[in-house]
């Protein structure tokens, strides 16, 4: 099997909530709360509703909790 070159990571590609909330280091249900009750991120939901955070968004988010 070729080894085929991983696409460079865009500011719109979509993480699920596991992967995102690991990039900020924080639990999932914490990411959750920062979407639902402190309006800090948004997320896109799947045709399945499943939540998806657009990469850039969590950086944004990592130089914001850093700020804090």
């Amino acid at each position: 099997m070729l080894n085929m070159p991983r696409m460079a990571e865009s500011a719109n590609d979509l993480l699920p909530p596991a992967e995102a909330a690991a990039l900020i280091g924080v639990h999932r249900d914490t990411l959750k709360r920062y979407e639902d009750r402190d309006h800090l991120i948004t997320s896109i939901r799947t045709p399945y509703g499943h939540r998806r955070y657009r990469r850039g968004d969590v950086e944004a988010l990592i130089t914001h909790e850093a700020a804090s």
